[in-house]
């Protein structure tokens, strides 16, 4: 029996050689009821040698059995390293400090205090007393702020006995973090008793039960004592746009939830971080642009606990935005140019460059590189984005290239000049960078600016040339008093600058005296015969005008004639014969006056005492049959054969024309109609010869005029 045992035990030591000894079980503080069964455990690994047990410091022994302890001994498999001690029954001398310890390997197992209760009535035992409720500092409600650290205290009072211990249940899940602390008083005897438990509590904990449980040997069960969390926590900000993806232009809705204890007290909207003025409540309504994109819209609410802010960017699509101009460049002849352009678009922009005036695409993106440029790269070169998606924004810039080569100089042209007589010499020069002076020289000198002697050196700035070519200067070189010399000597006109010089030949022409006075004596000549030849067509017009109206008469006739389709050639023929005519009637017509503008003015004799509307004559200075005025068929007052003629020229007093004009269907018109009154008054003749069917009173005899105009109203 013995062998087995040891072959055993060899090959467990051989097997776990490499481990060292060490506590599995170490025993804890016990409770027992007078008379009941203690058992203390203990546990060894890797440790096959000697274990004894010790009370309040003194061993009881090395053997299973414990010999000399009647009501103590140790169980368990010794091979797999239990050693348990077991008292029974337990009796008040059993109450002490117990230890296993394991010799050969120096191991000390904590102490376990055994606790023996006994009856009230057993005097040497002490009396068991089962622990009060506990309780909760603050409860049953208390009240906590989410996020920031707090201490629960659970604290029991009174005589318990043993003291009890004091845990923290969450839903019947026990929970770890408390701390125990126990108050002795006088004479070694237990006082209060507290644990507290850290939290840092978050809003979900709002109404969350914490338990608080006091239990010992002497009530296994416990006693609870529940306590409800009331958090007060800032709002939780949930910040949402609708729609999110947006064309520029359109409607935006940001909606602000918020949950919060105590209630939110205020809504605060903000746009890249700048308030958006009059915005208040939980709900914003935008229209979307460009810098949405860029600069998120945030909502802040707050409460008595404190505030919480969120934010949201659009998503905004819009056209390209120039953001950065291309700027001009001047780079010397033969290095690289470079541009650049920023343009900005959601999407983002397709950008191009092209040379002004060529269609033809260079480079695209926002940067163009020239390389190795030359005199013909200069120019202004153009940036372009084509519009978005909503066909808003796109556009373009331009930049102009500069290069920077020795000046170009070309001469202008100077008008002759005379001999001893003041010229003018230009030339244009065209530099970048600008010439550091131009210079004029000649045979036996040469002048950059001022003057010296008969010389003169001015400069200007020149209109703008091509594209790049740099600032342009005129510069001219005045003469005074021109020599032979001068006319046949060149002069140079020259430019430099650090990039090299230029220059031209500019000559002086000449122009002759004679050659131009005979040409202004040429034209006087032709000037004088045009004005002799139109002062003699108008001298002879005036006088074959005078001539002519000298012999003419201005007639009227009066109208009653009830021929008044009478053919021209028969008026001749009546009018031509002298000798069937009579005497030609005058009568005062001095009421017959002119107007400003030479027309026949009639007044009223009556001087307004009657409404006199008087009969409308048509005048024209036509010519007509004899030399006279025509008018309307003679008057039915004469005798037969009486002519029909009047001559208003004593009154009209009318300045002759160059050129009649014609009566038109028996009846003229003045260049200027008027019409006017036809008053006759008495004359010194007689009474007229009447014919014996005659009427008394001749206004009976008048036919009824056939134009609308010829009438009489007193």
């Amino acid at each position: 029996m013995l062998v087995p045992t040891l072959l055993v035990l060899f090959f467990c030591l051989r097997g776990r050689a490499g481990l060292s000894p060490h506590f599995l079980q170490q025993p804890e503080d016990l409770v027992v009821l007078l008379g009941d069964e203690a058992r203390l455990p203990c546990a060894l690994g890797a440790y096959w040698g000697l274990v004894q047990w010790t009370k309040d410091g003194l061993a009881l022994g090395g053997e299973r059995d414990l010999p000399g302890w009647s009501r103590y001994w140790i169980s368990g498999n010794a091979v797999s390293g239990q050693h348990d001690l077991h008292i029974r029954p337990v009796e008040l001398e059993d109450q002490a400090l117990y230890e296993c310890q394991a010799t050969q390997a120096g191991l000390r197992s904590r102490p376990a205090q055994l606790h023996v209760l006994g009856s009230s009535s057993d005097p040497r035992s002490t009396p068991t007393v089962p622990p009060e409720a506990p309780q909760v500092l603050g409860g049953p409600s208390v009240s906590l702020v989410a996020g920031i650290p707090a201490n629960l205290t659970c604290r029991s009072r009174g005589d318990a006995r043993p003291t009890p211990e004091l845990l923290w249940f969450r839903d019947g899940v026990r929970l770890d973090g408390a701390t125990f602390h126990q108050t002795l008083l006088k004479e070694g005897t237990t006082g209060s008793v507290e644990s507290i438990l850290s939290l840092t509590p978050s809003s979900h904990d709002d109404g969350a039960t914490l338990v608080c449980r006091a239990r010992s040997q002497a009530m296994p069960a416990g006693k609870d004592t529940a306590v409800t969390l009331s958090l007060q926590y800032p709002p939780v900000v949930t910040l949402s746009a609708e729609p999110q993806t947006v064309q520029e232009g359109e409607k935006v809705t940001f909606r602000c939830q918020a949950t919060a204890q105590p209630p939110v007290t205020g809504y605060r909207w903000a746009k890249g971080g700048s308030p958006v003025l009059g915005a208040r409540g939980p709900m914003l309504v935008v229209v979307a642009d460009a810098s949405f994109l860029t600069a998120p819209v945030s909502c802040e609410v707050s409460n008595a606990v404190g505030s919480a802010n969120r934010s949201t960017a659009l998503d905004v699509q819009f056209g390209p935005i120039l953001q950065a101009k291309p700027k001009p460049v001047s780079v010397d002849l033969g290095n690289d140019a470079f541009f650049t352009c920023v343009w900005r678009g959601n999407p983002l922009p397709r950008v191009t460059w092209t040379r002004r005036g060529d269609a033809q695409v260079l480079a695209s993106g926002p940067t163009l590189r020239l390389p190795a440029v030359g005199p013909e790269d200069a120019g202004d070169y153009v940036c372009k984005a084509e519009p978005g998606l909503s066909g808003l924004g796109g556009g373009a810039a331009e930049a102009r290239l500069t290069v920077n080569a020795p000046p170009v100089v070309t001469a202008l042209h100077s008008a002759p000049a005379f001999l001893r007589g003041p010229a003018r010499l230009q030339c244009l020069v065209f530099a970048s960078p600008a010439p550091e002076a131009v210079v004029w020289s000649w045979d036996d000198g040469f002048l950059a600016a001022g003057s010296r002697g008969r010389f003169l050196v001015e400069t200007f700035p020149a209109p703008e040339g091509r594209g790049g070519q740099g600032p342009g200067l005129i510069s001219v070189l005045h003469i005074s008093g021109t020599q032979e010399s001068d006319f046949s000597r060149g002069f140079n006109c020259s430019a430099r600058n650090r990039l090299g010089e230029g220059g031209t030949r500019v000559s002086l022409g000449r122009r002759d005296l004679l050659p131009m006075v005979r040409i202004v004596a040429g034209v006087a000549a032709v000037a004088m015969t045009l004005l002799m030849i139109i002062t003699g067509v108008v001298l002879c017009c005036w006088r074959h005008s005078k001539a002519s109206f000298s012999n003419q008469k201005n007639l009227v006739r009066i109208p009653g004639s009830s021929d008044a389709s009478s053919s021209r050639g028969h008026e001749e023929e009546e009018t031509g014969n002298g000798e069937d005519q009579g005497p030609i009637v005058h009568t005062d017509h001095s009421d017959l006056v002119l107007d400003e503008e030479g027309a026949l003015e009639a007044k009223d004799p009556t001087n307004g005492y009657y409404k006199v509307r008087g009969v409308s004559v048509s005048l024209s200075l036509g010519e007509a049959p004899g030399g006279g005025l025509f008018l309307p068929p003679s008057s039915p007052l004469g005798p037969p054969g009486t002519p029909t003629f009047y001559d208003f020229n004593p009154h009209l007093g009318m300045v002759p024309a160059c050129r009649l004009y014609r009566a038109r269907a028996g009846y003229l018109t003045t260049p200027h109609p008027r019409a006017f009154t036809s008053y006759i008054k008495p004359t010194s003749f007689g009474p007229p010869d009447l014919a014996p069917s005659t009427p008394p009173f001749p206004y009976a005899a008048f036919p009824t005029p056939s134009h609308p105009r010829l009438q009489t109203h007193v």
